[in-house]
């Protein structure tokens, strides 16, 4: 297949390379993307300038993003929310980058965040989920054992994905912090997490559509956007998008669709208008519609369709998943979002266009793409020469078929 082939052209010209145009243009290049070139500059720096660049990597890689420009964003935007829970997030993602590289996880991952993400959500969520409140020093003696587990459970959970040749996405996240919650509980006398109280009124609640408030409703687009990193701002959430962007328009856009998606499902499930509002029915479809729209397909019509899909199917998950973790005292974290976009990336299809990217030629959805046009572009000609060899070794023209 022509998708299956893409890994052999995985080097692709740099935006330093590119035709002559203008010096912002080329200036605009180095800081789009994922930042090749100065991925590239890193590797010949002193080790405190590649862990700068791995950690802000590794905290834009939430959102399947490779460049420590938007990284750096997402951080202000996590400062702009809360400082406490963004130092949480930050000493995070170092944590589990230096405990990834201790342990001799591959340099080519740590290098573009792979292990840092997971650290950025637990230090961040175990955080918000505390009912110390902030700047509770002692909170960071659990972040900082659970983020240094961080690259166990994910070079563990990579040997038996890696046999389907699937990502982990944040399950590691959402083993350690359901952990962290379930050891500790609201109760705890040093580590108390706040009440999840089971949702029984999620359709017993009827509010009616003339009490909903479409400004409001708006804003909780760009507020799912935010809660992807436990952030209930629309301000951070434009951040984020803005994070995005950058790097790719393409995963920005899916963002946007994703949590819209996540918000209408919400009140076609008759939801509670403030678990909407708050972004709580958007961000696991925010990170599913990103997956599948262009990071791990190739994007085409068919395979932005089959996002919106994933995005609406998480949704679903998420007010199932919601509920039933809800008993056990648990946050539902992005067990929806993991759950739904494994089952998206086992389709099996005969349509060349719904073909899932192997692991290791993922890249930003635009880089995807014009990998795929080179590939096919090279198919014809590579045809041709081979027909015209034939007919030279046999002599004569071609075999009839």
């Amino acid at each position: 297949m022509i998708v299956s082939d893409i890994m052999e052209n995985k080097d692709p010209p740099s935006p330093g390379e590119a035709p002559s145009g203008s010096s912002f243009l080329r200036a605009v290049g180095l800081i789009t993307g994922d930042m090749r070139l100065c991925g590239e500059w890193v590797k010949r720096q002193v080790l405190v300038v590649q862990l700068l660049d791995w950690v802000l990597r590794g905290v834009a890689q939430v959102m399947f993003v490779n460049n420590p420009v938007s990284g750096l964003l997402i951080v202000g935007g996590l400062f702009l929310q809360n400082p406490w829970c963004a130092l949480n997030a930050l000493i995070g993602t170092f944590i589990s980058t230096v405990s990834a590289l201790l342990l001799g996880q591959n340099r080519g991952a740590v290098s573009a965040g792979l292990h840092g993400y997971n650290g950025t959500l637990v230090g961040m969520l175990m955080a918000v989920f505390s009912a110390k409140g902030s700047w509770y020093w002692w909170l960071l003696l659990p972040n900082v054992f659970m983020c240094t587990l961080c690259p166990v459970v994910s070079s563990a959970l990579s040997s038996v994905a890696g046999k389907w040749d699937l990502p982990i996405f944040t399950l590691p996240f959402n083993i350690l912090l359901c952990l962290h919650v379930a050891a500790t509980g609201g109760n705890h006398p040093y580590f108390p997490q706040v009440d999840f109280k089971p949702n029984d009124h999620l359709l017993a609640l009827n509010e009616s559509v003339q009490s909903l408030d479409i400004s409001q409703l708006f804003f909780s687009v760009p507020v799912g956007v935010g809660q992807v990193y436990g952030c209930s701002s629309p301000w951070t959430g434009g951040v984020f998008l803005l994070a995005l962007l950058l790097c790719s328009p393409t995963i920005c856009l899916h963002a946007v669709c994703g949590s819209a998606a996540g918000t209408l499902s919400g009140l076609a499930l008759a939801a509670p208008h403030q678990d909407i509002f708050s972004g709580l029915w958007g961000y696991n479809s925010v990170l599913s519609c990103i997956a599948i729209g262009g990071v791990f397909y190739v994007l085409t019509w068919q395979t932005h369709l089959l996002a919106v899909f994933c995005a609406l199917f998480s949704a679903y998950m998420t007010g199932a998943v919601s509920q039933l973790m809800s008993v056990l005292a648990l946050p539902a974290c992005t067990w929806p979002f993991c759950l739904s976009t494994l089952i998206f990336l086992l389709i099996s299809s005969e349509i060349r266009a719904v073909c899932r990217l192997p692991l290791s030629a993922v890249s930003h959805p635009e880089e995807n793409w014009r990998r795929l046009k080179e590939k096919e572009k090279s198919e014809p000609s590579r045809g041709e020469g081979e027909r015209r060899n034939k007919r030279h070794d046999g002599g004569g023209s071609d075999p009839p078929v």
